[in-house]
């Protein structure tokens, strides 16, 4: 049987543990984080040209259509994330408004249609340019598409992109959220480095940015 023992006078005390305030709060999490291939879901496909260990979860705050603040999630290439956060940091300084943020794997097989039809801000998509069989730069974490609903694609054909966007086709609109050459939200990208399709001819696609 285990006998006690008393403590020796000359033994040191216990360390003391960390007083905490009552009040403090937990610390921060990180705004970029790594990303593993089961989180990527089905977003991340067969054949994919990057490595999942490249890409990073950046959590990043914005103006919602209710005029509310809420936060949202982006999947972007590594040497990308810091540069993101600042620029949607700017697009919440400039009280432009955003739908939704939301990684695609929340949408059935990472439809890209489905998303964009929901009106969903979202950058990493393991896909191919439509019609082309070439990468695009969402499956590199190097594109960012911004209210695409209200900021549709329109190929060579005239094909829209989400299918459910004509009426976004006028860009004489005005509605919250759309796009315009030279607007300060275009801006924000462009002087970062950042390409935007709007300046294309073909196709012309005005909820992208790709850099």
């Amino acid at each position: 049987m285990a006998t006690s023992r008393t403590p020796s006078a000359n033994a040191a005390p216990p360390a003391a543990s960390p007083i905490q305030p009552a009040n403090a709060a937990p610390p921060a999490a990180s705004p970029i984080q790594p990303v593993t291939a089961a989180e990527l879901g089905p977003s991340l496909r067969p054949g994919c040209p990057i490595d999942p260990q490249r890409l990073r979860r950046v959590v990043v705050d914005y103006l919602g259509f209710d005029g509310q603040p809420h936060r949202g999630a982006l999947i972007v290439n590594e040497d990308l994330a810091a540069d993101v956060i600042a620029i949607f940091g700017q697009l919440l300084a400039l009280h432009y408004p955003i739908d939704k943020i939301r990684t695609v794997d929340n949408y059935p097989d990472a439809d890209d249609e489905l998303s964009m039809e929901d009106n969903n801000t979202s950058a990493f998509n393991c896909r191919d340019i439509p019609g082309t069989g070439h990468w695009s730069q969402h499956a590199f974490g190097r594109a960012i598409d911004l209210n695409p609903l209200l900021n549709p694609e329109i190929d060579r054909t005239g094909a829209i992109q989400p299918k459910t966007a004509a009426p976004y086709v006028d860009r004489n609109r005005t509605d919250p959220g759309i796009l315009h050459a030279g607007d300060p939200v275009v801006r924000v990208f462009t002087d970062r480095g950042w390409r935007w399709g709007g300046d294309w001819t073909t196709p012309i696609d005005y909820q992208h940015f790709e850099r």
